[in-house]
């Protein structure tokens, strides 16, 4: 283990920080923003495999299925943050988006030794979400080498579930065991082995990517506004009657007022002023045409 991880692109020492210790914190933060600007490089190389993992996750979810994001360390943590943030967004069901870390909650919080070399516990909390053939199940590592996620990735196949391996090296494990091999090469970090950084950046903006673009596949979106936005604080909710008013031309009161009706559901406030309906009648439009706010609108003269 100790040889093949000295090999890999994010464990090797890059000579030209070397003496970072030495210098004005200033430089220092020069050189940390340089290195940085790597990173949407290395994603936009990586764009088709994302796509084509995005276009086979979509359409998992647009057929009933889930999809689980699994990580160790940073990489978990990321896969935590990016999941949690799809209810409030996207208006979606907390097991929809689900993400798991090895060694459990307390790993949010502090390192949990031992936890990503547990290739059975990864390979159990697959099996404990009962993933099947609709799921999809995204492994995320830095190393591409944990053995706990790993075991998660090589499990889900098993059972059918379309999986996804995401890496910072190239020609890693996880990346051979996923039907989708995502590597986003950043090279050395700033502070040799801190994976934290670089990689955890790309890590971050290849996940906003799955999830956001998998949600704008499943109709999530209206034009580029989330109009599943859950109001549940004051200023989710002064966007929600925003972007009624903003897409129906209607006044900030009359929004407000269909926005109240709808029961703070922007698409059934949105169909009501479009097409001058109750809140029943335009929920009725909507589940006619699979929730999509844009198909309900285009379609409904025919539907009339």
């Amino acid at each position: 283990m100790t040889e093949s991880l000295a090999a890999l692109a994010t464990e090797r020492n890059d000579p030209r920080y070397s003496g970072i210790d030495t210098l004005p914190t200033e430089e220092i933060v020069r050189l940390m923003n340089t290195a940085d600007t790597a990173v949407p490089a290395a994603v936009a190389a990586a764009g088709p495999a994302i796509s084509a993992a995005i276009d086979g996750v979509a359409g998992r979810m647009a057929a009933g299925g889930r999809l689980l994001y699994v990580g160790a360390g940073t990489s978990g943590r990321l896969a935590v943050l990016d999941a949690s943030e799809c209810p409030p967004t996207f208006g979606t069901a907390p097991e929809l988006v689900q993400g798991i870390i090895a060694g459990g909650d307390a790993a949010l919080v502090r390192s949990v030794e031992g936890a990503e070399d547990d290739a059975e516990a990864g390979a159990a909390a697959i099996r404990d979400r009962k993933v099947g053939p609709l799921d999809s199940v995204v492994g995320i590592s830095a190393s591409g080498q944990a053995p706990y996620v790993v075991a998660a990735v090589a499990e889900a196949r098993r059972r059918g579930a379309l999986t996804v391996g995401l890496a910072c090296n190239t020609g890693t494990a996880l990346a051979a065991g996923a039907e989708h091999a995502i590597e986003v090469v950043v090279g050395p970090e700033v502070v040799a082995g801190s994976t934290r950084l670089k990689a955890g950046t790309a890590q971050k903006l290849v996940l906003n990517m799955i999830s956001t673009i998998t949600m704008i596949r499943c109709g999530r979106t209206y034009g580029n506004r989330m109009i599943e936005v859950s109001a549940s604080n004051a200023k989710l909710a002064d966007r929600a009657a925003r972007m009624v008013a903003e897409i129906t031309g209607a006044a900030p009161l009359v929004a407000a007022g269909a926005l109240r009706e709808a029961g703070n559901d922007v698409k059934t406030a949105v169909v009501m002023i479009e097409r001058r309906l109750g809140a029943d009648g335009a929920r009725s439009l909507l589940a006619a045409h699979g929730g999509r706010l844009g198909d309900a609108l285009r379609h409904a003269g025919r539907d009339a």
